[in-house]
C-alpha cells in the first residue's frame, strides 16, 4: 500500500485529533488509563483510516476485518476512534465510564457498536483473534483479525498460548501488534517481569518479528504491508512507542498508567500534543529535503 505525502499529512492529523479527543475523554470520565491510550493512538490511526477493511453503515459486515484490543484498559483511547469513525455520537464520550454509560471502563461489545470483542482480562485477546481467523478460513472468507496488546500483558501465558496456536496453524491472517510502551502499572516492564529478549522469544514461537518505531506512520505502514502480505509465517510486530506519547508531562512514565485530568492540565496537554505533532511534521518535511 505505501504511504504518500497526502495520506502522511492526514493520518498526521488524524492522530493528532485522537489524542486530544482521548485526554477530553480522560477529564470527562473522572480518570482512566491514559498513558497506553497515547502510546496506542498511532497504531490505531494507521489501522482505522488506511488498513481496516470495514462498513461503518454496517458494523456486522460478514467480510469486515476484525480487531481485537487485548490491552482493553486503554478502551478510553479506543472509543474516541470508534465515535470519530462514526460508530456512534461523540457526545457518548462525555459519559465515558458513568453510571449506565454505554461506556464502561473496559468496552463491551453488547453495547458498543462497531466492537469486535469485549477484552479487558489481559491475556485473552490474541486467543480471541484466532478464533476469528480460523472461523473466517472455514468460511472461506479474506479478512484479517488485528490484535493489539500491551507488553506487559505479555507476561501472561495464555499470551504464549495462543502465539504457539497461531504459528502451529498458519494463521497468517492474524496480524499481531505489540504496543511495546516498556511501562505497566507497577512500573518499568524490564523490573516488573523482564520480557527481553522479546523478539527472539516471538521467533521461538514460530513468528517472523518486525520492531518499529511506534510512532513512525511511515515506518509502520512499510511492517503491515509486510505482515498482511505474509504466506508463510504469521507476523509479530514490536512497536516500540512511548507510554503518554505527544504529552511531555507524562510521556515514559508508568505513574500515568491511569490518572484523572483536570480542565485546566487537559488544556495544557493537549497544547503539548500540537507542538508534538508540529516537531513530527518539522521532522518529516526535514528528512524529505
Amino acid at each position: 500500500m505505501g504511504l504518500n505525502k497526502e495520506e502522511f499529512l492526514a493520518l498526521e492529523n488524524k492522530a493528532r485529533e485522537l489524542r486530544k479527543l482521548t485526554v477530553d475523554t480522560v477529564m470527562w470520565a473522572g480518570g482512566g488509563h491514559i498513558g497506553g491510550a497515547l502510546s496506542a493512538i498511532d497504531i490505531l490511526t494507521l489501522l482505522y483510516y488506511k488498513y481496516m477493511n470495514i462498513d461503518v453503515s454496517n458494523p456486522k459486515w460478514e467480510d469486515r476485518d476484525r480487531f481485537v484490543l487485548s490491552k482493553g484498559h486503554i478502551g478510553v483511547g479506543f472509543a474516541p476512534v470508534l465515535a470519530d469513525k462514526g460508530f456512534f455520537d461523540k457526545e457518548l464520550l462525555k459519559t465515558y465510564n458513568h453510571t449506565y454509560s454505554k461506556l464502561g471502563m473496559h468496552l463491551d461489545k453488547n453495547k458498543v457498536v462497531g466492537l469486535d470483542a469485549s477484552t479487558g482480562s489481559l491475556g485473552h485477546g490474541l486467543s480471541i483473534a484466532l478464533g476469528m481467523a480460523l472461523g473466517g478460513r472455514l468460511l472461506g472468507k479474506n479478512f484479517k483479525a488485528y490484535c493489539l496488546l500491551g507488553d506487559g500483558e505479555c507476561n501472561e501465558g495464555s499470551v504464549w498460548e495462543a502465539a504457539m496456536a497461531i504459528a502451529h496453524f498458519k494463521a497468517t491472517n492474524v496480524i499481531t501488534i505489540i504496543d511495546r510502551n516498556k511501562c505497566m502499572i507497577d512500573g518499568r516492564t524490564e523490573d516488573v517481569m523482564g520480557l527481553e529478549p522479546f523478539a527472539d522469544k516471538w521467533e521461538a514461537f514460530g513468528f517472523e518479528v518486525r520492531t518499529v518505531d511506534g510512532h513512525d506512520l511511515y515506518a509502520l505502514t512499510e511492517v503491515l504491508d509486510y505482515a498482511i502480505k505474509a504466506q508463510n509465517k504469521p507476523v509479530a510486530i514490536i512497536a516500540d512507542t512511548l507510554k503518554g506519547c505527544g504529552v511531555a508531562d507524562i510521556q515514559d512514565d508508568y505513574r500515568y498508567h491511569y490518572a484523572s485530568v483536570s480542565e485546566d492540565a487537559a488544556a495544557k496537554y493537549k497544547k503539548q500534543i500540537d507542538e508534538y505533532h508540529d516537531k513530527r511534521l518539522k521532522l518529516q518535511e526535514k528528512s524529505n529535503g
